[in-house]
């Protein structure tokens, strides 16, 4: 039977920011994989709508500081790729919890990217008073993650 994990995302103060759940669909090394669909409709200014039921595939590793969710079209294809600068996850007892830290990547299915936020990761570095570590581990994240689509390795490989 398949298991079942309630993802919750935190912001750097300990409040709570966004839940949902998805299924174990591949559990690899430190990669948890889940199939996930939106359980909302969501207006957003770069990605434009985004109703309940889109599917997506969500890509964890429990040592590393991002993730990454490739949302499908009805067929199946890749819409794109949203890729969140978070702390490394934690998993427990069917929840899967991390902070945010509010850079995103955001890539097409022909792998352009562009890096998102970066002013309200600049501006939250002061208000929640980001440790040296976290403006580091953050900033690593985001070269990671563009060297990854670039040579287009796993899970920008499909």
């Amino acid at each position: 039977m398949s298991q079942r994990i309630t993802v919750k995302t935190f912001k750097y103060d300990g409040s709570a920011y966004r839940q949902w759940s998805g299924t174990v669909s591949r559990r690899d090394g430190s990669l948890l994989q889940l199939d996930a669909a939106f359980s909302m409709d969501v207006s957003h200014d770069l990605l434009g709508q985004i109703p309940r039921g889109t599917a997506l595939v969500e890509y964890y590793w429990l040592d590393r500081w991002y993730n990454v969710l490739r949302f499908l079209n009805d067929d199946n294809s890749t819409r794109f790729f949203y890729c969140n600068v978070t702390t490394p996850p934690k998993l427990e007892e069917g929840l899967l919890t991390y902070i945010d830290l509010d850079i995103d990547v955001l890539a097409q299915p022909d792998l352009s990217y562009e890096v998102l936020d970066l002013d309200e990761f600049e501006s939250n570095i002061t208000h929640y008073g980001y440790s040296d570590e976290v403006k580091l581990r953050s900033q690593a994240a985001v070269a990671e993650l563009k060297a990854m689509i670039e040579a287009r390795e796993f899970p920008f490989d499909s």
